[in-house]
């Protein structure tokens, strides 16, 4: 293992034989941060309207199930991030677990789902914004949100990690006045009974599987950004326990506190069919049962949640980036270069802030919400088949944990998140394929139709 430089002067790329590395900087509990602020805890809020109308009143429903294919996949994350402690996520686990190309198309899925998640957040948080502020143009919230996330992210690493902290605690300061406050509406207008109901769960009247399937398909999108605590991986100490720790406990913690929400949400405003506006039903849900304060701290609480998630987002597509970039599958001058201060990057950075708005002036929040899953859920199928390939079929010790770990855990993950990928709307899955079809262009290009190999770097020099 190469040692890291005294001299701040050196850079990393030069201690490493010319091969630059990020520095190990963050804990346990500043990945769990990360995951949570990258996911958000105000999650369901965004998807709250038009899930609990695709599910027919069975958002919980959608919630939880969504969670047991992300717990499954989470540990299938953590495993290969045992094995390959390195930026990249999806495309190192598929390229070093499975095959080179194959984890070329991974990458590029992902590359998808990671440069739309903080076009996303602007496109909504911008929404959230006018909900709040209603004189304020699009295009000027969506420069602000833009401009806002890219230049915190280029301070480095360790200002994004203590901006998270600040953020996530102003957001759970609101949720909490939102639980406290829904369950005082229902205590008061229909008694302590209200509180405990099977409705959210099962309402006969309404309950369909083919239409909840659907919309789970949409509410997965509430665990979209977990991942990125493994993007983060060759900047975490001792990757190969807190990884692993942290993507589970990201996705159990939002499942269930998602869950709450949501519950609390429904039995508020039980007739899914009289949203106003579906995009932000939770704003009113809460101006319900809080009054206008309410509603306005929601709205903010929104804002601030997307700059959270957006600058978490950002930082992972940045570094997937950058990780393609390093393994020259996309120009390493380009992609592939650190900040020599930062040591951040901020080209990809800059790019993807970039991207962000003007995304936000073209594409509908939902359009948005559908694409980011259909290259999400293709990323991790990928990560799931490539635990079974390394750890069961190549190197199994097949003893009862492996077979548990390495091959029941990640076939039930691929088998979930297959399913919620194949739920997906038809204007989706075309332009996915689209980018896909790009992305086989792209690796063409690269290794002269096929001729030639990826060359993957040494895993080993970012220990």
């Amino acid at each position: 293992m190469t040692a890291t430089p005294t001299n701040p002067q050196v850079t990393e790329f030069e201690a490493n034989g010319g091969v630059p590395h990020l520095r190990r900087v963050l804990t346990l509990w500043d990945l769990i941060f990360y995951g949570i602020v990258a996911v958000t805890p105000s999650a369901p809020a965004t998807i709250f309207g038009l899930a609990d109308v695709k599910s027919r009143g069975h958002v919980v429903v959608t919630i939880l199930a969504a969670m047991v294919a992300m717990v499954f996949t989470a540990i299938s994350y953590g495993r290969m991030a045992a094995l390959y402690p390195s930026a990249g996520s999806a495309y190192t686990y598929v390229s070093r677990g499975i095959n080179p190309y194959l984890g070329f198309v991974a990458g590029w899925a992902m590359l998808l789902d990671y440069m739309l998640i903080p076009l996303f957040c602007v496109i909504y948080g911008t929404l959230s914004l006018q909900r709040a502020v209603t004189t304020m143009p699009f295009a000027v919230g969506a420069a602000l949100f833009a401009g806002g996330i890219t230049l915190l992210n280029l301070r480095g690493i360790r200002s994004t990690a203590r901006t998270n902290e600040v953020l996530l605690l102003f957001m759970f300061a609101v949720l909490g006045w939102f639980i406290v406050m829904a369950i005082k509406y229902l205590v008061v207008h229909y008694g302590v009974p209200r509180l405990i109901s099977i409705r959210p769960f099962y309402n006969p009247a309404t309950f369909n599987v083919r239409d909840i399937a659907g919309a789970t398909s949409f509410a997965a999108l509430t665990y979209l950004g977990f991942d990125s605590v493994t993007t983060l991986a060759e900047e975490v100490k001792n990757p190969r326990r807190n990884v692993l720790l942290s993507a589970v406990a990201v996705c159990v913690f939002t499942g269930l506190f998602a869950g709450a929400l949501v519950y609390l949400a429904q039995l508020v405003w039980p007739n899914y069919n009289t949203f106003t506006n579906m995009d932000t039903a939770f704003i009113d849900v809460s101006g319900r049962v809080g009054g206008v304060a309410l509603l306005k701290a929601m709205a903010i609480l929104l804002v601030v949640a997307n700059i959270g998630a957006g600058l978490t987002s950002q930082v992972g597509a940045a570094r997937l980036l950058f990780g393609m970039g390093r393994e020259n599958v996309i120009p390493r001058r380009i992609f592939g270069r650190l900040h020599p201060v930062h040591n951040t990057p901020d080209t990809n950075v800059i790019m993807i802030g970039i991207l962000a708005f003007v995304g936000a002036q073209l594409l509908s929040y939902q359009l948005t919400a559908e694409l980011l899953n259909f290259g999400a859920f293709l990323g991790f199928m990928g990560v799931n088949a490539a635990v079974i390939w390394e750890l069961w079929v190549r190197f199994s010790d097949r003893n009862a944990r492996a077979f548990l770990l390495d091959l029941v855990l990640p076939t039930l993950g691929f088998l979930f998140c297959a399913v919620i990928w194949l739920g997906l709307g038809s204007p989706a899955k075309i332009a996915g394929s689209l980018w896909l079809v790009v992305g086989f262009f792209v690796l063409a290009a690269h290794t002269r139709w096929f001729r030639q190999p990826i060359v993957l770097s040494d895993p080993t020099i970012y220990e």
